[in-house]
């Protein structure tokens, strides 16, 4: 019951931080049996909430056990869908039993259950596919194993892939394959148990590689995000799903320069920090680089975003001032709660669902006082609040996009040599990793 309302909360906390949540391949999903979901780990708690949320069915997961160190946390926990695990890492929590754990993990999946596994076993924020632990196909096997290969489990790989994992209002998307069966590897089991869950956990991580937009380290990561950041255009990042294809694309073209023309490596590496210094000094936002200046449209787009601005000020100040205070707390409470970035996301969800809901109930109360209004107006003033919200952070949003168009129009008149130097630094750019 607690996992059924928290899901709907929690679902509305994730719908509301992230603009865009894409599913491909979500009737993988649907499985006449149990299923083990594995899937990388890069945005802590977000990632098992972003999963619950895109699975219909009920969802257990396995979770680290310095979460159940105390009784209260332990019964919380549990009647969340959460199974403890001691890991190496964190040493033994008094109360938890490995043993017991995969007992019920068993259980579950002889009930035709779904649990959800992240192998990696830690979470970090990066695009890099960490060493797999071979627990789950310790787990998977010795399941299948226990009802002689009869259980038709189905480990289904899924992929998360975050355009800014820790930013509000930007997109994710999950990505499942068609799965796989592991009866095939009973005989391998039943040899040599440990052998087997290695071998299984190889296939497993050849799965996930399929799904996800990997990098083999943090430099090949940072170079390539640099030159996505330089070299995309607006219709790559208007969705997530385009976002995550052109990433894949300049990952597979750098992975064919480093085997081909290697050369080229040192050559775009230098390229990209000076197009970044040079457009640091600038001040100019990389779309903005290549952009054709024709006067009159250009113009005439400014002016019609002043006239929204002005139009929309009012609704801006209503949503600000009702806005305000619950978006300062979270921004400042944050950072203070946590130094690691990846529970950035989560932790402002949380707050955000205990700051927002008590400000906007602080201003019903204020509006009963000062003006007792009938029923239906307290209803629609309620309601008004996150609505106007949202609108307020896009309106600041636009705000700056609308500044970001002034400068540029400021750099064609007064640094027009030095903006076409670093256009022909992009297009050199985009020769080198794309081709002709």
């Amino acid at each position: 019951m607690l996992y059924r309302i928290l899901k709907v909360i929690v679902g509305i906390g994730i719908r509301l931080y992230y603009k865009e949540i894409k599913v491909k391949n979500g009737k993988f999903l649907d499985h006449d049996g149990p299923l083990i979901i594995i899937a990388n780990h890069p945005n802590t708690l977000m990632d098992a909430w972003i999963i619950g949320n895109v699975c219909p069915q009920p969802i257990y997961f396995m979770a680290k056990g310095t979460f159940f160190n105390s009784p209260i946390k332990r019964k919380i926990l549990k009647s969340l869908n959460m199974i403890p695990i001691n890991r190496q890492i964190d040493g033994e929590v008094a109360g938890i039993k490995n043993k017991d754990s995969f007992e019920a993990c068993y259980k579950l999946l002889e009930e035709g259950k779904t649990l959800v596994i992240f192998p990696e076993g830690n979470s970090f924020l990066e695009r890099q596919l960490r060493q797999l632990k071979s627990g789950t196909a310790r787990i998977a096997l010795e399941a299948e194993n226990r009802n002689s290969g009869t259980l038709n489990l189905k480990i289904v790989p899924l992929g998360l892939f975050y355009s800014q994992a820790e930013k509000f209002r930007s997109s994710v998307m999950v990505t499942l394959e068609k799965g796989l069966f592991v009866t095939d590897f009973l005989p391998d089991f039943l040899e040599n148990s440990s052998l087997a869950a290695k071998k299984l956990t190889t296939k497993f991580r050849l799965h996930l590689e399929r799904v996800l937009v990997t990098t083999e380290s943090k430099e090949q990561e940072q170079l390539i995000h640099a030159i996505y950041t330089f070299i995309h255009k607006k219709e790559e990042t208007k969705y997530v799903e385009k976002n995550a294809d052109f990433l894949q694309q300049i990952k597979v073209r750098m992975e064919e320069i480093q085997l081909f023309q290697p050369y080229l490596i040192s050559e775009i590496q230098q390229l990209t920090d000076e197009i970044t210094w040079q457009s640091n000094k600038l001040k100019i936002q990389s779309d903005f680089i290549r952009r054709r200046f024709r006067s009159r449209l250009y113009l005439g787009q400014i002016a019609l975003s002043v006239v929204f601005l002005i139009v929309g000020l009012p609704l801006f100040l209503f949503g600000f001032l009702h806005n305000s205070i619950p978006f300062y707390l979270t921004d400042k409470c944050v950072p203070r709660l946590t130094k690691y970035v990846e529970y950035y996301a989560p932790i402002s969800v949380l707050l955000g669902l205990i700051f927002y809901p008590i400000t906007y109930f602080g201003f019903l109360i204020v509006l009963e006082k000062v003006a007792e209004p009938v029923l239906w107006i307290k209803l629609l003033y309620f309601l008004s609040l996150p609505l106007t919200g949202m609108f307020a952070f896009t309106f600041v949003r636009w705000s700056k996009r609308i500044g970001h168009k002034w400068h540029y129009i400021f750099l064609i008149f007064n640094q027009k040599d030095a903006l076409k130097n670093l256009k022909l630094k992009q297009i050199e750019l985009e020769k080198l990793v794309l081709g002709d």
